[in-house]
Parts: structure tokens; C-alpha cells; sequence
């Protein structure tokens, strides 16, 4: 079997876990939640109950609002693990019943859908529950079972493939496209087409398709609803249908100097480079297509992301721009200090920032980012977060 690549999010969820809370796990589909925790089962909790919530009867029990039977469902054990939760109805009053009423039970409920969990969740755990993501591996992960020098000569792959668990262990260019293509027709929508109201899969295939030609660029919500068929409200919508559903994620301006900035734009990233190339059906190399320098800037955002998230670092991420068309990628707010960062594949480009971003903003710190730098932009030394531990054999999928 693969070897397991140790998680970031295994210590997070260890310190989640607690008697009388109930720790939330979302994250997109096939990222690895279900290994994740089996590996804490494994480690932490070998006695844990764990069930699914897509089994009819388990859903009998946990639907059935009765103390008495919730108790005879965990029986003795002192650890619930629900995976998919989302199918359970009202699982958010279940898990109260739970920890309210079965002293000293800890309870993990995993789902893929954000906003259907939320709801499910939200105000019948308020106070009880702690919140976790989790996303296709990042580079801070899989630099612990590979050097530096294999990473760089992966890096390729990565933007072209991106880094789903089932893309990385893949042993050729045509499983990891088989992957994505399957990947992309039947799990990408399933959480959003779920839904009472969305109908229209074609066109929210064309939106995604069209984004997925905009990385880095402001985007028009009536020029988009124009180019698909869709009003602007549900254009809108469907947006922010497919950022709950981690499909992609917007980007605003950044501005202390509104006469000038640019604030009111979106921009879209995906969190895969993989998904976004599934999605136009584009797998060429480098070499041979002409947006190498949009997958590098979705690719480091998207690891600087979780990087972000992975170590608890409390940051607000935007791009800047100003009328007269100057431009950073990124720029990052975190405890009152401001870091910008410009994103190019070439190392040959420019080393100065804008000029009217050193004028405004003459505090802050600046990078220049290239495939020769990357890695101390998104994966720093493996101290700075804590390890997971182990390496037995377990494939990262759900």
C-alpha cells in the first residue's frame, strides 16, 4: 500500500478532541478527512466507534432524539467518530444530546460540505464544538517525506496536477489525469447540486470554466452571467455556493487609501491547480501552454493558504491594485504588520515593488517570489508546526 504522509491537521484535531466537545472537520471531497481520522483512531482513541453517516442505521439512531437509545448506540465507548455527517438530519441536536448527556464522550464528526454541516451544527453546538479544514496535501506535509531536491523537480507536476492525495501517490501522468477527470464530473458539484434550487449544471460548469481563464484578474459578476446565462444575484450566489463547497476562493482589494486602491473587485483561485486544469481539460506541460504564470500564482496562494491555516496563523490575505494599474498578488495583514508578495515564474523578473505601494505603504515588507525561493514562502522548517507522527501504510482518500 502507499506510504502515509503525515497530516498537519493530526495535531490540531489531538488538541480539538476533548471530553464534552464535539471537534467539525470539513474539507472538499477525496482530500483525506477519513484518513485522517482513522490515523487519530489509530493513535489516540483505539476503542473509538466509528460509523458513517451515509448507513441507514446509524442515521436511525443518531435521527432519534431519544437520550436512551443515543446511549445504547455508544455503549461504553468514550470516543464517537461520525463520518459524513452531513447525511444525518439534524446531527447537530444528536451530538448535543451526546455530549450533554454520556459523560466524558468525545465526538469527531466529519463532512465535505461546509454550509450543510454549518447548519446542521451551528446553533445546537454552540460553545461545544471546534472547527477544523482540511485541503488537498500541502507542500508543508509532503516536504516531510520528500527533500528539496525532489520537490523541485516535482514542481512541474504540481502545477500541472496538482496535489490531491490520490494525484501525489499516482505513478503516471495518465492516472493522475484519469483521477482528475473523475474527480472533476463527480464529486466537484455533488455537495452544491444538492442543493433545493441549483439546477443548472451546465452552466455552472461554464462559470467555473470561465473563472478558471480569470486567476489573477478582477472578475465582473455581469460580464461572467453574461458569458454563462445567468442573472447577477445567481451568479452571486452560485459563487459563494462553490467557496462554502471549497471548490475556489475570493480575494478582495486592499486599501488604507481609498481614492487611489482599487477595493470593491473579486478574485477568484482555485485550491488545486489540478481541479482548475481538469476543468478546461488542459494538462500540457509548461512548456507548452500560456498560462504558466497564472498556475504559479495559484499554486503559491493557495499554499501560502495552508500554510496559513495549518500553523494557526491568524492572517488576512488580499491582492492590491491601484487605478493607474499597479498591482501585488499578495499582500497579508497579520498583528499590524503588512507583507507583500509578487508572484513570478521567471526568476529574471523585476526585484523592486510598485513604486506607489513603497510610497503608501513604507513599513511593510516585500518578496519577490520564483520557483528558486518558493520554498521558505511556503514551507518553512517542519518545527514550525508540529509533526504527525508515525508512517504506517494508509492511502490518503475518502
Amino acid at each position: 500500500m502507499p506510504p502515509y504522509i503525515p497530516q498537519a491537521q493530526l495535531d490540531s484535531l489531538v488538541r480539538a478532541v476533548a471530553p464534552g466537545r464535539v471537534a467539525v472537520l470539513y474539507g472538499p471531497r477525496r482530500v483525506g478527512k477519513t484518513t485522517l481520522i482513522r490515523r487519530f483512531a489509530r493513535e489516540h482513541a483505539p476503542d473509538a466507534l466509528i460509523v458513517s453517516g451515509e448507513d441507514i442505521t446509524v442515521r436511525d439512531y443518531l435521527e432519534s432524539q431519544s437520550v436512551a437509545k443515543l446511549r445504547s448506540f455508544v455503549g461504553g465507548r468514550r470516543t464517537l467518530i461520525v463520518d459524513e455527517a452531513q447525511h444525518v438530519r439534524q446531527i447537530g441536536l444528536a451530538l448535543k444530546l451526546l455530549v450533554d448527556h454520556v459523560d466524558g464522550l468525545r465526538v469527531i464528526a466529519t463532512g465535505s460540505s461546509s454550509f450543510d454541516l454549518a447548519q446542521r451544527t451551528g446553533e445546537p453546538l454552540t460553545g461545544r464544538k471546534r472547527t477544523l479544514l482540511l485541503l488537498p496535501l500541502s507542500q508543508l506535509e509532503l516536504g516531510r517525506v520528500e527533500t528539496a531536491h525532489e520537490t523541485t523537480a516535482r514542481l512541474e507536476m504540481r502545477l500541472v496536477h496538482g496535489s490531491y492525495p490520490e494525484v501525489v501517490l499516482a505513478e503516471s501522468s495518465e492516472e493522475r489525469e484519469a483521477y482528475l477527470r473523475e474527480l472533476v464530473s463527480s464529486y466537484l458539484f455533488r455537495d452544491v447540486l444538492a442543493l433545493d434550487g441549483v439546477r443548472q449544471a451546465g452552466k455552472l460548469l461554464r462559470l467555473l470554466q470561465s473563472l478558471a481563464f480569470q486567476i489573477g484578474k478582477d472578475v465582473s459578476l455581469p460580464e461572467l452571467g453574461g458569458r454563462v446565462g445567468l442573472s447577477v444575484p445567481t451568479v452571486d450566489r452560485y459563487l459563494d455556493l462553490l467557496e462554502k463547497a471549497f471548490v475556489l476562493y475570493s480575494r478582495h482589494g486592499f486599501s488604507r487609501n481609498l481614492t487611489k486602491e482599487i477595493t470593491r473587485s473579486r478574485r477568484y483561485f482555485f485550491f488545486d491547480n489540478g481541479v482548475r486544469n481538469g476543468l478546461i481539460g488542459n494538462f500540457s506541460p509548461l512548456a507548452l501552454r500560456d498560462d504558466a504564470g497564472a498556475l504559479w500564482e495559484n499554486y503559491l496562494l493557495a499554499e501560502r493558504l495552508k500554510l496559513n491555516l495549518y500553523t494557526r496563523r491568524l492572517v488576512e490575505s488580499y491582492f492590491w491594485r491601484t487605478y493607474d494599474r499597479q498591482e501585488l498578488d499578495l499582500v497579508e495583514s497579520h498583528g499590524g504588520t503588512l507583507a507583500a508578495a509578487e508572484m513570478k515564474w521567471s526568476p529574471r523578473a523585476s526585484a523592486r515593488p510598485p513604486s506607489g505601494w513603497r510610497r503608501a505603504y513604507p513599513e511593510a515588507t516585500w518578496r519577490l517570489v520564483h520557483p528558486g525561493n518558493c520554498l521558505s514562502f511556503i514551507a518553512p522548517p517542519a518545527s514550525a508546526v508540529g509533526t504527525a507522527s508515525g508512517r504506517p501504510a494508509a492511502r490518503r482518500s475518502d
